[in-house]
């Protein structure tokens, strides 16, 4: 399969003439738990010519592309990342995490990455990790029953949104490290379900066991009310605006493939 991504992020930066700085898997596989059924989740930053950066017409932010063969594609220009990073924005700080990284210009992610620390709001990240818990909380049926996709997309944001708040960091991508924060009998409960979500389809639907669903609800509450006292804080550009511009020039050109 990564012969075949990698294929597809090459015709993609040859026919859009962009260079791919970083290129990366996201969603469940990324995160530890895949399904059977999952998709290959494959996200992408990349450059425009340096003079694409000059002209009245803004380049596109960002690539999509039809699923093809369980591949799930696209990408975001440099320019957007760094926007929304000034934003504190949890989706490049997932994806610059990645465990499997298809492709990337050395030292790019280091750098990057080096940079999202200065611009970590913890109050925001909480707010976003809740409301994607929250959403998928909103599934779950009169009798307590709810994908097993669904579940996972309740369990790791609540994790996340815990670990911003108790280590004041961005949270971890996997789910391996945020699990060190639920009690020990949680602990092997839920990689229980990791290994029950790693045999079943995502819509597989289940009983959500009661030690877990208090848990999601005491926790959900407890942090929501714990970030309205955090402080939230905003950015400068500067840092931003001397990568991009680093960024931009070190990589004027197009066509090269991946290696």
């Amino acid at each position: 399969m990564k012969t075949a991504i990698l294929n597809r992020l090459n015709r993609i930066a040859e026919k859009q003439g962009i260079r791919i700085l970083y290129a990366c898997e996201s969603g469940s596989r990324a995160w530890q738990f895949p399904s059977p059924d999952s998709d290959y989740d494959v996200r992408f930053i990349y450059a425009k010519p340096h003079n694409s950066y000059l002209s009245i017409t803004e380049p596109r932010a960002q690539l999509s592309f039809p699923i093809v063969n369980d591949i799930d594609i696209y990408g975001w220009d440099i320019r957007k990342v760094l926007q929304l990073i000034r934003k504190s924005n949890t989706t490049p700080f997932e994806w610059l995490q990645s465990p499997e990284v298809y492709a990337q210009e050395d030292g790019f992610r280091d750098a990057l990455w080096e940079l999202c620390g200065q611009y970590f709001n913890q109050r925001s990240n909480i707010h976003h990790y809740l409301g994607i818990a929250f959403g998928a909380l909103e599934t779950v049926n009169d009798n307590d029953e709810i994908t097993i996709k669904k579940l996972f997309y309740i369990i790791r944001p609540l994790l996340a949104a815990k670990w911003c708040f108790e280590n004041n960091t961005i949270a971890p991508m996997t789910i391996e490290p945020l699990m060190t924060l639920l009690p020990e009998s949680l602990r092997s409960q839920v990689q229980e379900l990791i290994q029950l979500k790693s045999t079943v389809v995502e819509d597989y639907t289940f009983r959500m066991p009661d030690e877990l669903r208090s848990y999601i609800d005491r926790e959900i509450k407890s942090t929501l009310a714990a970030a309205r006292f955090i402080r939230s804080r905003t950015f400068g550009a500067g840092p931003l605006d001397a990568f991009f511009q680093q960024t931009i020039r070190r990589h004027d050109y197009t066509g090269d493939k991946i290696e």
